[in-house]
């Protein structure tokens, strides 16, 4: 199996592809086989030529931290989760999120994501729950993990300066149902940021890997 990844060695260097070969099992995920790749001291590309250790991030391998999040064969996607008998071919590309800065290979920078919702005061602070919201509902919503894969495959999301994506919806959301001092001043700024902007494309459920339902937080706050 071939393993072609896009590389770049900082922020300020110019992408490049390499490409390995893996002869490992396929009952594996992207993760295991990342690891097996970085197994040896000595890493050796398809070429025959010896190369830096392929840079990536991870916390919990179990599908619930988002730092895995990258591309997997054009589609966004945690590599903790991503199998290789579920992927078609014999080429695996993996890529870095498009829509944040590369910090080195498959490794960028999120920041971007709390440091909007801080600017906007989409925080709880002092728990004062409205009456009569969906308990599920806000659980739902409090499972993202930030990583991101929803904003990469946003149709709408360019470079988070305007428009916050999905994240930023879900966020709006709880601090609605969970403080109701300033629930008042939510709809204004899930307007400005999301509501006026989103066109409803509903990919950002599709790749999430906790299947938060988004719709129903937006329903609420478009209500």
């Amino acid at each position: 199996m071939r393993v072609r990844i896009l590389r770049q060695e900082s922020p300020t260097t110019e992408p490049y592809w390499e490409s390995f070969d893996y002869d490992g099992p396929k009952d594996t995920s992207v993760a295991a086989l990342l690891d097996n790749l970085n197994f040896h001291d000595d890493l050796v590309n398809d070429a025959g030529q010896k190369t830096q250790r392929v840079t990536w991030e991870c916390s919990c391998l179990q599908g619930a931290c988002g730092g895995c999040a990258m591309v997997i064969n054009g589609m966004p996607a945690l590599a903790c989760d991503t199998f290789l008998q579920d992927l078609q071919g014999d080429e695996i590309v993996l890529q870095p999120l498009s829509k944040f800065p590369t910090i080195r290979d498959l490794v960028v920078d999120r920041a971007s994501i709390q440091d909007n919702l801080k600017q906007s005061g989409i925080f709880i602070g002092s728990y004062q729950p409205a009456k009569n919201e969906s308990f599920a509902l806000q659980y739902d919503a409090a499972k993202c993990l930030k990583c991101g894969l929803c904003l990469e495959i946003c149709p709408n999301y360019t470079n988070g300066i305007n428009f916050f994506g999905a994240v930023f919806a879900n966020d709006c959301y709880l601090v609605h149902a969970r403080n109701r001092q300033k629930s008042r001043n939510i709809k204004k700024t899930y307007a400005q940021h999301f509501g006026n902007a989103c066109s409803k494309s509903l990919s950002c459920m599709d790749v999430c890997p906790m299947h938060i339902s988004t719709i129903a937080s937006m329903a609420k706050l478009n209500r």
